[in-house]
């Protein structure tokens, strides 16, 4: 992406890392539609820089508000530049103790909702033959912890999309990044964080990741406006990662995850490889 003023999409703009990506962009010169549920949420935002900022209420799970966040957009500032989906919200359960429809609506929201805005703003995008499309994932997107299967289960979902994308869209000079955090001073522990019923046969595997959840609130070492210059500065780099791990912990588990993966890999690969059709 080049230095010129451009136009932010970022959902999820009232806290965390929304509004640290806004206030950076408008730092940088840049126009930015801030959204949330709740456009009230995004009074402070708005009033740091009148003329640039447009706070839209958007809900990304309601059909159509996706399509009128990315209309509003152009009709405000002309054009579209970077999209960053970044609503969401997080979830923790063992699997038998999340019920379907915590499923279904972490999915709704996390996965879906990041769907119809992309899709909505490309149309946009390939016309201009430019943009980038960020979509904040998870070090839990790439591996995952007991408790943790919902809400990684939609940034699987996210990242899988992601990478397809990626190669779709190229021809047109639009990027994908997909950005993994790993705890950071945001609301995600707090109000962010949906705790599913406990079961007493799970104490010792999701119980104990639940409990380490409730007690991280407000003592993640990561700066969102850290993430923010990152984000930002990986955007602009010529050649712009698929993948951008945030933070000393994200880094840590996603190469020792990394690494486990290719070591399964050369342990079975005789196995693996002696399932051909004898000739």
């Amino acid at each position: 992406m080049n230095a010129q003023a451009q136009t932010w999409l970022i959902t999820g703009a009232s806290s965390g890392f929304g509004r640290a990506f806004a206030e950076h962009a408008l730092a940088q010169g840049h126009n930015v539609v801030a959204t949330a549920r709740d456009a009230a949420r995004l009074a402070g935002l708005a009033a740091l820089a009148p003329d640039r900022v447009l706070a839209l209420s958007v809900d990304v799970d309601r059909a159509g508000d996706a399509q009128r966040a990315v209309d509003a957009a152009v009709e405000r500032f002309g054009s579209l530049d970077v999209l960053i989906n970044n609503a969401g919200y997080g979830l923790v359960g063992a699997v038998e103790e999340t019920p379907e429809n915590e499923w279904r609506a972490v999915m709704e929201t996390n996965f879906f909702g990041a769907l119809a805005m992309t899709r909505a703003a490309l149309p946009r995008m390939r016309a201009q033959k430019r943009g980038a499309i960020v979509n904040v994932s998870s070090m839990g997107g790439q591996l995952s912890y007991a408790g943790y299967g919902a809400y990684s289960a939609t940034k699987f979902a996210l990242e899988g999309m992601s990478e397809a994308l990626a190669l779709e869209v190229a021809p047109f000079a639009i990027k994908v990044m997909i950005v993994e955090p790993g705890a950071f001073r945001t609301d995600f522990a707090g109000n962010a964080l949906r705790h599913m019923p406990e079961m007493d046969e799970y104490r010792e595997t999701s119980g104990v990741v639940r409990e380490f959840s409730r007690g991280m609130h407000e003592t993640q070492a990561g700066d969102p406006a850290k993430a923010a210059v990152a984000v930002a500065a990986a955007l602009q780099a010529d050649k712009t990662p698929l993948r951008l791990q945030l933070g000393a912990d994200a880094v840590d588990a996603v190469r020792g995850h990394a690494e486990q993966l290719l070591s399964d890999l050369r342990a079975w690969e005789g196995v693996a490889l002696d399932t051909r059709i004898d000739a």
